[in-house]
Formats: C-alpha cells, sequence, structure tokens
C-alpha cells in the first residue's frame, strides 16, 4: 500500500453550513435519505428501500455498543455548574467496571473545571447520593473518584439514574427525552460507548427482517465509541495526528461466519465506519499472529503500514485468529485499536459500507476518501445540492 503520511489534511475539507447539520432525528429512523454510490455512479433514494441496493448475498456487519448516559451534572453552592463526562474506567474491563459498586475511579473530562477547586461535589436523587472527587490530572483529562450511598447501585445503575445522554458537540442543544430513545441502535446491547454508531440508527426491526427475508445476513460486534471520534484532526499533516484508541471484543462465531463469507467470495458490508474499522483491525492483529509479533491484540496506529510487506491473506488470518480460540477455549476475543485508515490504504475485508456523512477534517472522512478515493469530494457535493442531511442524525450513504 502506497500511503502518504504527509497528506495535507486541508485537502480533506468542505463547507459544512451550520444548518445542514441534523439537529433532531426525523420522526421515523428509516425515512432518512439514502445516497447509494456504486462503482462511481450517484442516486438517491430512502433508507427503507436499502434491500433494492445491497449484493445478493452480502454479510452486514452491526456494532451493538450501547451509548452510556456518560453526562453528569454538579451544581455547587455558589451556583456554578460542574460537567462530569466519563470516558472510561481507569483500571479493568469496562464491562466489569459498570458493575462496580460502592465507588470507582474514571477517566472523565470536567467542564468549568476552574470552578472546582477542591472538595467533593454531590447530587442527589432523594434515594441515592452522588459523590465526585478529584484524584488527578493527566492532560485534558482528570482521573476521578465516584461514591454513592447506598453502595449495593452499581456504576451502571448510578449512570441511568444521573446521567444524560451524551450527545456530540455539533448538536446545540440539550439533551431531550427523545434522545434517549433516538441516539441508540436498536441492537445496542453492550454498555461502553460515549457516541452512537450512527449508520446504525436507520436501522428497524421492520428493515431487518425485509434484509433477513432477502437472504442479507448480519453479524454483531462490538467496539466501543470514544470521544476521540468527535476530534478533528487539527495538525497540517495527517502523520503528526494521535489516534484515539477504542476497545473491541468478537465472538468465535462471529469469526467462523466473518471467515466463511470470506471462502465464498461474497459480500462484507459494515455498518458504520466503527465496523469496518474492528474489521480491518482483526485482520491486522491476525497477521501479527502469524508473523509471532506480540500477543496482546493491540493494533498501534500505523503499524499495518510496517506489515503490509508480509503478503497474508484475509483467509490465512482469520483462521489464524480462529486457532486462537481453539488453544485459550474462550468464546469472546478482545482487542483495541488506534488504527487510522487514511487515503492509499487498501480495504481488506469490506466490500463497501452504509454510513453517515462526517465532518471536514476528520478522521472518519480519511477513512471513506481511503475507500472510494477522490469521489468523496463528488459525493459530498451532490449531498450538498441535494438537501442531504448531515452527521449523526443526518442521511445515510451506502458506497460499493
Amino acid at each position: 500500500m502506497k500511503t502518504d503520511l504527509n497528506l495535507n489534511i486541508d485537502d480533506y475539507n468542505y463547507d459544512l453550513p451550520k444548518e445542514r447539520i441534523a439537529q433532531f432525528p426525523l420522526e421515523k429512523r428509516d425515512h432518512s435519505k439514502l445516497l447509494i454510490h456504486n462503482h462511481g455512479t450517484l442516486e438517491q433514494d430512502y433508507f427503507y428501500n436499502i434491500k433494492n441496493y445491497l449484493p445478493l448475498h452480502s454479510l452486514l456487519i452491526f456494532n451493538d455498543t450501547k451509548v452510556v448516559h456518560a453526562r453528569l451534572l454538579f451544581k455547587k453552592e455558589t451556583g456554578s455548574v460542574i460537567e462530569i463526562f466519563c470516558l472510561k474506567p481507569l483500571d479493568g474491563e469496562i464491562n466489569q467496571s459498570f458493575q462496580q459498586k460502592e465507588n470507582c475511579n474514571w477517566k472523565c473530562l470536567v467542564g468549568n473545571n476552574k470552578r472546582w477547586k477542591s472538595g467533593k461535589l454531590e447530587i442527589s436523587n432523594g434515594e441515592i447520593n452522588l459523590f465526585a472527587e478529584k484524584v488527578s490530572q493527566i492532560g485534558e483529562e482528570f482521573i476521578i473518584n465516584f461514591s454513592w450511598q447506598p453502595p449495593d447501585y452499581s456504576f451502571s445503575d448510578i449512570l441511568e439514574n444521573f446521567g444524560k445522554i451524551p450527545l456530540p458537540p455539533y448538536i446545540n442543544r440539550h439533551p431531550d427525552v427523545i434522545d434517549n430513545i433516538r441516539y441508540q441502535t436498536i441492537f445496542a446491547k453492550n454498555e461502553g460507548s460515549v457516541a452512537a454508531p450512527t449508520a446504525g440508527l436507520h436501522f428497524t426491526e421492520g428493515i431487518l427482517k425485509e434484509l433477513a427475508d432477502s437472504g442479507i445476513k448480519k453479524q454483531q460486534l462490538t467496539l466501543h465509541v470514544g470521544a476521540g471520534t468527535f476530534m478533528p484532526v487539527s495538525a497540517k499533516s495527517i502523520a503528526d495526528h494521535s489516534m484515539h484508541e477504542e476497545h473491541f471484543s468478537i465472538s468465535k462465531q462471529f469469526l467462523e461466519e466473518l471467515l466463511k463469507q470470506v471462502k465464498d467470495r461474497k459480500p462484507v458490508i459494515p455498518v458504520g465506519t466503527t465496523s469496518l474499522r474492528t474489521l480491518e483491525s482483526i485482520y491486522w492483529l491476525g497477521v501479527k499472529r502469524i508473523l509471532k509479533k506480540k500477543d496482546n491484540f493491540f493494533l498501534d496506529q500505523w503499524e499495518m503500514y510496517e506489515l503490509n510487506e508480509n503478503n497474508i491473506s484475509v483467509e490465512e488470518s482469520l483462521t489464524s485468529l480462529l486457532e486462537h480460540f481453539q488453544f485459550s477455549n474462550n468464546l469472546i476475543f478482545n482487542g483495541s485499536t488506534r488504527m487510522m485508515i487514511v487515503p492509499g490504504y487498501v480495504i481488506k475485508l469490506a466490500n463497501g459500507i452504509i454510513t453517515n456523512f462526517h465532518q471536514p477534517r476528520s478522521t472518519l472522512l480519511l477513512l471513506i476518501a481511503a475507500l472510494i478515493g477522490e469521489e468523496w469530494k463528488e459525493v459530498y457535493k451532490y449531498a450538498l445540492q441535494n438537501d442531504f442531511r448531515f452527521l449523526s442524525y443526518g442521511d445515510c450513504c451506502l458506497f460499493l
């Protein structure tokens, strides 16, 4: 793969008027517009007709992560409001951290931090008292100790009782009751994200049934989306951007179905950039296992560009990961990735993608440019000229 890591991020910019950023979801999930880009041709329809455009015998890959109510608002006696945005647990596996009782430590962002010099913050709902105390600061992040009474609630219960849904920064309003439902996919089940895998927001039970009836298969993985997904590339050169780390898990059954699809040479279509990034990371972790690299199931930001010279097939890579399941007797595979997909990278495991429109100068837009090349400019120009709605609550694309 010939990838120029000194690409200028200004080449992946476009003018996005504020009024084109969807501030609310549509009344019906599947009534969003659908832009179809198929080998250079462009057309539009509505999402509820997506089955008419998916290749026969496709395997759709969904991200079943669940958005947590990660925003906690504490009001001081002075009247100042301190916002604590929970990013990830300080130690331990994320699902275990949500089940923790009595107290826990999390990495957080703190809004209005200058108003919180020291001491504990407290909020109560009449049944539970929640306390927050600063432990330390690492860069822009804080280690916050949360404790609560009564102690027999889990931290998951605490967030459900006190937290607010973390809408993206470009949605300029306070969360509404409807966001608790609509900023969550209908198949969300594994808590851990602070942002929704938004391509999945368009799907309904009716759409899933229609797809299944037409021979479209599906599998689910979990990648917990971090706040870094909203971070624009501020460095002039892509090589100077530091990619955020995200954690994922897949099952043995998932890997078996994926390998079968690849062997049968049938299409694999990830739903969302998070699913595509996980698929590509899985391939490279299999390559690392074959090459007997560090078996820590972590893929660093540019690591795949160093590994690429080995020409290991997708089948070989996935088979190697399945062997890991056999040797470890585990049914779930956990990994993490800082992989940054940029133009010039050759996609290994996807034959297309279902995705929303992305922010200018974002790593997600770079991923789309890697998939379809310079045609991304024509796609976004077409979308702007044809009244498509952008970003998380916006309309959808199918790239083949």
